[in-house]
C-alpha cells in the first residue's frame, strides 16, 4: 500500500504540505496553471472560428467571427467557448496537482480523499433551501434585488439552442470555477502560506477579480460569496458542498436570463447596489449552517487522516516516499 502522502492530518487547504513538500511547488503550480489555462482558451478559439462559419446571416466571415469573439452578444458557440474554458478549470487542476505535487486527482475533491457524492446529493437539495430564504428575504428589502422586468416567454430559435448549451456546459462551468478556485488555489495558498486564513482571503478576493469591471457592491457581494464558499470547503473538508451551490445559482440565474431574454447583460454584467449583499449573505449563511449540520450528522472529516505509527499502516520519513495516493 502507498504511504499516506501527509505526515499528520490537514486541512484542504494545507494539503500540499506533503512529505516531500517544498516551498516552490504552490507557485510553479499557480504559474503552470494559469499558462495551461490561457493556452486552453487559445485551443478554443476553434468554438468561436466554427460559429462564424456556421453562421448564416448576413456579413462576412472576418465580421462573424469578429463580433463572436467580442463575446458582446451570447451565442450558442460564444456561450460554449465561455463554460468550456472555465470547465477546463477542472482538468487543469488535476493535472497541476499529479504533475507538480504529485498526487492524484481525488486529494482535490476532499480529504477523505475522493468524491462524497452522498453528500453532494444532501448538499444540492439544502442549496433550494437556502436559495427559497434569500428570495424571501428579498422580497422583504425595500428594494427587492430578486425583482425582475420584461414579459417573460418561451425561448425559441437562437435562444433556445444557447438555452441548450447552458443547461449542458453549465454544470462543467461552475465545477471548473470550484476546482480552479476554492480547490487548487485555496491547497496552493494555503500551504504556501501556511495558513487556512490567508487562503481563504486570497482566494475570495481574486475570484471576484476575476469576474471583470464591477462596481464595489458587486465586486463585495461576489467577495462575500467566495467567503462564505470558501469557509464552507475548510469546515467540512471538500468541495461537494460549494458545487452544489454554485451550479444551482448559475442555472438559476442563466434560466431567469433566458425566460426574460436578457443573457447579453447577465453576462455583462458590472454593477449591483448593496441590497444584493444581505441576499447573498443569507444564502450562503443559511446554506452554511445546514451544511454543518448535515456534515455532522453524517460523520464526515474535516482533516486528513494518515495511520498512526504502529498502528498498522506505513508512514514516511520526509523525503523518503514519492506520494502518489
Amino acid at each position: 500500500m502507498a504511504a499516506h502522502p501527509h505526515p499528520e492530518p490537514r486541512s484542504y487547504p494545507l494539503m500540499l504540505r506533503t512529505w516531500d513538500y517544498a516551498w516552490w511547488k504552490p507557485l510553479l503550480g499557480v504559474l503552470l496553471a494559469v499558462v495551461t489555462f490561457f493556452v486552453v482558451q487559445m485551443v478554443l478559439v476553434v468554438v468561436l472560428v466554427a460559429g462564424a462559419a456556421f453562421d448564416s446571416g448576413p456579413g462576412t466571415f472576418s465580421d462573424k467571427f469578429t463580433s463572436a469573439a467580442s463575446l458582446d452578444t451570447v451565442t450558442p458557440w460564444s456561450m460554449l467557448y465561455i463554460n468550456l474554458g472555465l470547465a477546463s478549470l477542472t482538468l487543469i487542476a488535476w493535472f497541476v496537482e499529479r504533475v507538480v505535487h504529485r498526487l492524484r486527482p481525488r486529494w482535490l475533491s476532499s480529504v477523505l480523499p475522493g468524491f462524497r457524492w452522498k453528500f453532494f446529493l444532501v448538499c444540492s437539495g439544502l442549496a433550494v433551501v437556502a436559495l427559497i430564504a434569500s428570495l424571501l428575504v428579498g422580497a422583504l428589502l425595500p428594494h427587492d434585488p430578486n425583482q425582475l422586468s420584461g414579459t417573460p416567454h418561451v425561448p425559441t430559435g437562437q435562444l433556445l439552442a444557447t438555452a441548450i448549451v447552458i443547461l449542458v456546459t453549465t454544470p462543467l462551468q461552475a465545477l471548473g470555477e470550484e476546482y480552479g478556485f476554492r480547490g487548487y488555489l485555496m491547497q496552493a495558498s494555503g500551504s504556501f502560506f501556511h495558513s487556512r486564513f490567508a487562503a481563504l482571503l486570497i482566494t475570495s478576493g481574486l475570484f471576484a477579480l476575476a469576474h471583470g469591471t464591477q462596481n464595489f457592491p458587486l465586486f463585495f457581494d461576489r467577495f462575500a460569496f467566495g467567503l462564505i464558499a470558501g469557509l464552507i470547503v475548510i469546515l467540512v473538508g471538500g468541495l461537494e458542498a460549494g458545487i452544489a451551490l454554485h451550479i444551482l445559482n448559475n442555472l438559476l440565474a442563466f434560466g431567469i436570463a433566458i425566460a426574460y431574454n436578457q443573457l447579453d447583460s447577465t453576462l455583462t454584467v458590472s454593477e449591483a447596489s448593496w441590497w444584493q449583499l444581505p441576499v447573498t449573505i443569507v444564502q450562503n449563511g443559511v446554506f452554511l449552517l445546514l451544511v454543518l449540520w448535515v456534515a455532522r450528522r453524517m460523520g464526515l472529516r474535516s482533516t486528513t487522516a494518515p495511520p498512526a505509527p504502529g498502528a498498522g499502516g506505513r508512514t514516511a520519513p520526509v523525503g523518503a516516499v514519492r506520494p502518489v495516493m
